[in-house]
């Protein structure tokens, strides 16, 4: 008997799985659906992140090496909602994957678990960048990251049903450490109700509606189109008589318009990681929170 098979022979023995083939190979379009499968997917994983905080979630080069990725995975977990709508069907059909295209177990899109806000009445191009389903930015909700999990650790299951206990008990002490934690953040942004924010794209649309915040203006003229000059022309004039605490910017926005804006009025501008690794302490999703409650507060004195 050769080495491999002595060692091959000797896991069967110790009812150890062969690691590297049991694993589910988990494609994430976005870090935070990267984070989170990884917390609940343990060493059962290996997760692939597409993007990074600093990428723009909707517009993303369906490179050759992505397509790679695709093609090997057993699950994909992305926002949905028409997010990845620009890259994601182009990465489906070119990889080829049956198991991770629509309808199949391995195709996971986390916005078909929660109430989506924003969802327009009438579709017209004229309005901007507008998604038929609502707003897909749907992170910035710890209970939307809740009600996902959940959802998450069932499908994980499904797919590698001789591990579903072990996802079980990592689902259960996730829910546990996260309920525990939305109660803290809760109490320490109670003072952040009511705050009066400019805001970039519609990417804080959710965080505002779980705080109870107010965007009381936006730096884009219309959803997806970039801040004009005519347009913060008309934002100055109309937070000169009605200001804001703040403006805010996602790690991923260009600064300049913020920066203009900010120097013209001494509102003061605050930048949010939006997702996991957007600021150096936004590590994990715990950290996220952590990191976007206390940037607001520290800029705001709430």
């Amino acid at each position: 008997m050769n080495r491999f098979l002595a060692l091959l022979a000797l896991a069967l023995y110790l009812g150890l799985p062969a690691a590297a083939a049991a694993k589910i190979d988990v494609f994430a379009c976005v870090p935070e659906w990267a984070s989170l499968a990884q917390e609940l997917g343990g060493d059962k994983v290996s997760v692939y992140q597409a993007t990074t905080a600093r990428q723009d979630p909707h517009r993303v080069e369906a490179r050759p090496s992505l397509v790679a990725r695709m093609r090997s995975a057993d699950l994909i977990v992305c926002t949905g909602a028409d997010l990845e709508v620009g890259w994601l069907p182009v990465l489906l059909q070119t990889s080829g994957n049956r198991k991770v295209q629509r309808g199949q177990p391995g195709h996971f899109l986390a916005a078909d678990f929660v109430d989506k806000l924003e969802v327009p009445t009438v579709l017209d191009r004229a309005e901007g960048d507008i998604h038929p389903q609502g707003n897909p930015h749907i992170q910035l909700n710890p209970h939307h990251i809740a009600k996902v999990a959940a959802e998450l650790s069932r499908r994980l299951a499904q797919i590698d049903p001789a591990n579903a206990v072990y996802y079980a008990a990592r689902g259960e002490d996730f829910q546990k450490r996260w309920r525990e934690a939305i109660r803290r953040w809760e109490h320490e942004a109670a003072g952040l109700k009511a705050l009066r924010l400019v805001g970039y794209h519609k990417g804080a649309t959710y965080l505002c509606d779980w705080l109870g915040m107010k965007e009381v203006a936006n730096l884009e003229p219309k959803p997806g189109m970039p801040p004009s000059a005519a347009h913060l022309a008309s934002l100055l004039s109309s937070l000169q008589s009605q200001p804001a605490d703040a403006i805010i910017r996602m790690a991923y926005n260009d600064p300049k318009a913020p920066q203009w804006l900010s120097q013209r009025t001494g509102i003061p501008v605050v930048e949010l990681p939006f997702t996991v690794g957007g600021t150096p302490a936004a590590k994990d999703l715990f950290g996220l929170f952590d990191d976007t409650l206390a940037r607001l507060r520290k800029a705001t004195g709430r």
